[in-house]
């Protein structure tokens, strides 16, 4: 590869990274061409970008991606890398939950989330977890209805109580 191909693929990937919220670093050595189509093909159903790349490269674009620090991210970037890319952070965390209980890879080496950094693959499961914004908002709203509801709900109520008694004790006047 010449250094400017090297330099076209660096700015590819910082370009990409730069682009995206959500980056999960995984280890998909050892897959076999089989196991390795199926997990492309369950990336491409789930809208979860994968590409193995060089540890040096991708560490050169993750320095040149201005307004983010990967920090740690860099010290993981060891043996066979595989970027995966998406738009929901817990997406590549489920996708790769799925596909481990076929084959024992992908395994998670580390993940940038907006701007939160997760080491290692006991962090797997809280990343599949991970709720996404508009999730976030729901939950808030209707945390937030849910008081105004009640307060609504006890005044309809308690205005056919005050009918009530009205009306009884109309009738016991009669």
């Amino acid at each position: 590869m010449t250094r400017e191909q090297k330099d076209a693929l660096i700015s590819d990937l910082a370009d990409r990274l730069g682009k995206s919220e959500v980056v999960y670093l995984t280890d998909i050595n050892s897959l076999n061409s089989e196991d390795s189509s199926k997990l492309r093909r369950l990336c491409f159903q789930r809208d979860v970008k994968l590409q193995v790349v060089k540890n040096t490269l991708l560490a050169q674009a993750m320095s040149r991606v201005e307004g983010k620090n990967y920090g740690e991210l860099v010290g993981v970037l060891k043996g066979n890398t595989g970027l995966m890319t998406a738009e929901m952070g817990s997406v590549p965390a489920k996708l790769i939950k799925e596909f481990r209980k076929k084959s024992g890879k992908p395994i998670l080496k580390g993940a940038y989330i907006e701007e939160a950094i997760f080491i290692g693959d006991d962090q797997l499961e809280a990343l599949a977890t991970l709720k996404t914004k508009d999730e976030l908002v729901g939950d808030i709203i209707a945390l937030l209805q849910s008081p105004a509801k009640n307060v609504i709900s006890g005044l309809k109520s308690g205005g056919a109580i005050i009918a009530g008694l009205v009306k009884t004790l109309q009738e016991r006047e009669s």
